[in-house]
């Protein structure tokens, strides 16, 4: 969608093109849905680091340029269309504005730089066997012991814990309340003795999950955020701005330009009417989802936190990723059979097409499913439950 900017603003979409233009590693990819490797993935999270721009939707206070909503668009889109890698949200656009909202003053000293700076990584202890969906469930345990808590758990589904150095995880500190008011978020370094991960597989063929077993893991008191028992808030208030970036708009932009030029590489795809009705029923799928997101974004500049949009972007966000992949796939035909192979035939939005098809089938699972995205919106908008 080509908005009208403001002169100020077209400047500055100049700067960020340019800056990607001269920046991006060759074949970085968007890594929508594929995990890049670590080495890769950190040398661009530090270069941003170094300009300034990786916490790109902080305030200047906490080491963000402190754009404005409009700007921080134009640098996601600017940034997808270089083809260059997503920063990993766990840190950024998840555990950054707890901390701000709710961490304490040594707590943001301490954690905040090194997340703007792109020298650590931080992964996301929330699911459990058995607690996924109803996270209030969870069974992990965290029992104060002296100045420090005692946690032993499982989690499961935890997104590049390989990589991290540190886990901000919720646990249960009182057994003797309702469920959501008996959890605690806590922040735990990854190399504590007691944690150990176990890698799992997923279909793409990629390793970015992991179990994590806590067994007497001791956490410093001082690494609790917030007060005791208001881990349920917290989480609250982070997945609604994990959710709002699980919509990925930039990066199906990008993936929806990928699909459209190699359609038209392909004279039997250019000029099949039904190719040409499927790609126009995207586009405009993707424009709404668009606007919507757009709306958010006005929200938030306005001071406001992320309402039920944050639901409705992560659902519809979901079905566009998923049904962006899946017309690579069926349009590809056999160039998408291999995967990332330099020696097949086909534009390269087709040879990745399966494996970027594989991993979003779980994309309207992680974050919270849809179909429970859908309860609280019925809930939130209609009254309903």
């Amino acid at each position: 969608m080509d908005l009208d900017f403001s002169p100020e603003d077209q400047a500055f979409r100049e700067e960020v093109r340019a800056w990607m233009r001269a920046n991006v590693p060759p074949k970085a990819g968007p890594e929508i849905g594929l995990p890049s490797h670590l080495e890769t993935q950190a040398a661009w999270e530090r270069k941003l680091g170094k300009q300034g721009w990786l916490a790109y939707n902080w305030p200047t206070e906490y080491g963000g340029p402190g754009w404005t909503a409009t700007q921080r668009y134009i640098f996601d889109t600017e940034r997808a269309a270089a083809g260059a890698p997503v920063g990993s949200p766990f840190g950024l656009a998840m555990l950054g504005p707890v901390l701000m909202s709710f961490g304490s003053p040594e707590q943001k000293a301490r954690y905040l730089p090194p997340i703007a700076a792109g020298e650590v990584f931080w992964c996301q202890g929330y699911s459990e066997p058995g607690s996924g969906s109803d996270l209030a469930s969870l069974k992990t345990t965290a029992v104060r012991d002296g100045d420090h808590y005692v946690v032993n758990g499982q989690k499961i589904w935890t997104t590049q814990a390989h990589w991290a150095s540190y886990i901000f995880c919720l646990c249960r500190t009182n057994t003797e309340v309702p469920k959501q008011q008996g959890i605690s978020f806590l922040l735990i370094d990854m190399k504590t003795p007691g944690l150990e991960i176990r890698p799992i597989m997923t279909i793409d063929g990629h390793h970015h999950l992991n179990e994590i077993f806590l067994s007497d893991v001791r956490v410093p008191a001082e690494n609790l955020v917030g007060k005791e028992g208001q881990g349920w808030t917290i989480a609250k208030f982070l997945l609604s701005h994990e959710r709002t970036a699980i919509a990925g708009v930039s990066d199906s932009l990008y993936q929806m330009d990928e699909l459209r030029r190699a359609v038209a590489s392909d004279a039997s795809l250019a000029d099949d009417p039904l190719v040409r009705r499927r790609l126009a029923a995207l586009e405009v799928d993707l424009m709404a989802l668009e606007y919507t997101n757009l709306r958010t974004l006005d929200r938030v500049a306005k001071g406001q936190p992320p309402g039920p949009e944050s639901s409705g972007l992560k659902i519809k966000g979901a079905e566009m990723q998923q049904a962006i992949s899946e017309a690579q796939v069926e349009l590809g035909g056999l160039s998408a059979l291999p995967w990332m192979s330099d020696d097949a035939a086909g534009h390269d939005v087709f040879r990745s097409a399966t494996q970027r098809y594989n991993f979003l089938r779980a994309s309207s699972i992680y974050g919270g499913t849809n179909e429970i995205q859908k309860n609280v919106l019925a809930k939130l908008l209609l009254g309903a439950g």
